[in-house]
């Protein structure tokens, strides 16, 4: 578990020549490190007298972050696994003609679990510029360049899962799942940037003050 290790085997190991960790996994790390910023941020204003008023809303969220972090970063290991399940599908025997029709079977499912955890990760990274956005307004004022960063990493998480369900779903012959996954992941890149320009004009109108 990369959890446990250095930070540096694993970047070591992402930029080395071999398919793990690899965007998936990347992607899931920079949306944890977003909530980090997030935890931060709420953290630091939680127990100040001058936000009593939305302690309580603090709290909650900050509650949210710290469990999207420990997901996250399930999903950064889980990213690695499936793909190996996708690699170990393809090796399997196709000479006979049984053999090629079980292969194909377990290359579907194979793909269907490796799309399903970037979509579980562009799901939660939604969810957490939601979180954002209703309270970079709130938290701190001295802290709102740190909300902004982890809207950045969020988004970038997010993106990075959009990228990786649609490089799945290019070899899932399943239509109906197809058009299903392809319609949830656009509306979530549409929403999210729409989040994402809500959280950066209230930050950029701070610093303009």
């Amino acid at each position: 578990m990369y959890c446990k290790e250095p930070l540096e085997k694993y970047l070591n190991d992402a930029a080395a020549g071999t398919p793990t960790p690899g965007g998936g996994s990347v992607s899931a790390l920079a949306s944890a490190l977003g909530t980090t910023m997030a935890s931060m941020s709420v953290n630091m204003t939680v127990g100040r007298p001058k936000f009593e008023e939305v302690e309580v809303l603090l709290k909650d969220k900050g509650k949210k972050f710290e469990q999207a972090r420990i997901e996250f970063l399930e999903l950064m290991h889980k990213d690695m696994e499936v793909y190996q399940c996708v690699l170990d599908a393809y090796k399997l025997p196709k000479v006979k003609p049984d053999e090629k029709e079980r292969r194909t079977e377990a290359i579907q499912n194979a793909l269907k679990g490796a799309m399903g955890v970037p979509l579980r990760l562009l799901r939660r990274s939604l969810a957490v510029l939601e979180d954002l956005a209703q309270i970079v307004d709130k938290v701190n004022p001295n802290l709102i360049g740190d909300i902004a960063v982890a809207a950045v990493l969020a988004q970038a998480g997010l993106r990075g899962g959009w990228i990786n369900v649609h490089a799945n779903l290019v070899y899932i012959k399943d239509e109906g799942l197809n058009k299903k996954t392809r319609t949830e992941v656009d509306h979530a890149v549409k929403r999210a940037e729409a989040l994402f320009k809500d959280i950066m004009a209230k930050v950029e109108g701070a610093f303009t003050k």
